[in-house]
C-alpha cells in the first residue's frame, strides 16, 4: 500500500468511526439503501443500425438478496424495471449474498420470471454466485425464470436483417473467463456488448472488438465521503469503481453499476443504489 492509499484509508476509517453516528448512521443504514435511482445513458455509435434506434436495455446488478435486502424490496425493483419497458434486460451478477446459506423458495424465481423483456433476459455469474457458494443452485433459479446464462458465450439479437452481439464471460474471481471463446465466430463490424461482473476486466476486453462493457461488483464503494471518495472496493473493482470510463485504444466504453444491495456492511452513504436504462441511438 503506497503512502497516498494509506492516508486515504486512515482518513476514511476515522470518518467512519466518528462520522457515522446518530442520524448519519440511521441514514446510511435505513434510508439511503432504499433510495433507488434510475441512471439513464444514451449509447450512440455508427455501428448501431437504424432498426435498433431507441432500443432500450436495462441493467441491474448485485442485488445480494438475503443480506439486508428482502424479497419485498426485490418485488418493488421488478415493478420499477418493468415500468421502463425495456426490450432487453441484463443482470451482471451476485443474485443472493450467500447462496449456500440462503433459504431458497419459489417466490424469488417467480419474481425473476415476472421481469419482462421481449428480446430476452440474460445474466452472467458474479463471485457470490459461483465457486463453492452454490453455482448450480443459482443457475437453476435463473433458468426457471427464463434468464439465459452467457458464460464465455454470446447471443445474436436480430431486428429485421440487422444484428447486435451480446456476449458474456464467466466470473473473473472464481470462474474461468475466456473472452476469445465468448466472441468466437462473431463479426467485429457488429455493435458488441460485453457483460462482465468485474469491471477491471476492461483492461483485457479493450483489446478486443467490443463497444461497451457492462459491469457491477464494486457497489460504487458503498460508503463514500467528500474529498475522500470510496473507502474500499473488492478485488477486480479497484481501478474502475463507478460510472463511465472510455478507453481510446479500442473506443471501448465501460459502465460500472453501483448495484442494488449491500454486502459485508449494510450501509450506503453518498452512494445510492441504481439500475441503468441504456437507450441505443444510431448515427
Amino acid at each position: 500500500m503506497n503512502r497516498r492509499s494509506f492516508l486515504k484509508k486512515l482518513l476514511g476509517s476515522s470518518l467512519t468511526l466518528f462520522g457515522i453516528s446518530g442520524g448519519t448512521y440511521y441514514y446510511a443504514r435505513n434510508i439511503e439503501p432504499n433510495m433507488l435511482t434510475i441512471n439513464k445513458e444514451i449509447i450512440q455509435s455508427p455501428k448501431i443500425p437504424a432498426s435498433f434506434n431507441n432500443f432500450k436495455i436495462v441493467q441491474f446488478s448485485d442485488t445480494h438478496i438475503g443480506f439486508h435486502y428482502t424479497l419485498e424490496q426485490f418485488q418493488s425493483l421488478v415493478t420499477t424495471i418493468n415500468s421502463l419497458e425495456p426490450e432487453l434486460i441484463v443482470f451482471t451478477g451476485d443474485l443472493v449474498d450467500k447462496p449456500n446459506q440462503y433459504s431458497w423458495n419459489p417466490n424469488l424465481t417467480n419474481l425473476l420470471a415476472k421481469l419482462h423483456a421481449p428480446r430476452g433476459k440474460f445474466w452472467v455469474y458474479g463471485n457470490h454466485d459461483h465457486g463453492g457458494y452454490g453455482t448450480e443452485i443459482v443457475y437453476e433459479v435463473m433458468r426457471q425464470a427464463n434468464f439465459k446464462l452467457l458464460k464465455n458465450s454470446h447471443h445474436v439479437i436480430e431486428e429485421n436483417v440487422d444484428r447486435l452481439i451480446l456476449a458474456g464471460i464467466d466470473d473473473v474471481m472464481l470462474g474461468r473467463p475466456n473472452i476469445e471463446k465468448a466472441l468466437k465466430n462473431t463479426n467485429p463490424d457488429l455493435f458488441t456488448i460485453l457483460m462482465a461482473h468485474e469491471p477491471d476486466f476492461a483492461d483485457i476486453s479493450q483489446e478486443f472488438p467490443i463497444d461497451i462493457q457492462l459491469s457491477g461488483h464494486s457497489h460504487g464503494g458503498q460508503v463514500r465521503f467528500p474529498f475522500v471518495g470510496h473507502l474500499y472496493t473488492p478485488p477486480f473493482a479497484e481501478k474502475y469503481v463507478d460510472g463511465k470510463y472510455t478507453f481510446d485504444s479500442n473506443k471501448l466504453d465501460l459502465y460500472v453499476s453501483k448495484g442494488i444491495g449491500t454486502t459485508r456492511l449494510p450501509y450506503r452513504f453518498l452512494c445510492k443504489p441504481e439500475i441503468t436504462l441504456f437507450t441505443l441511438k444510431s448515427q
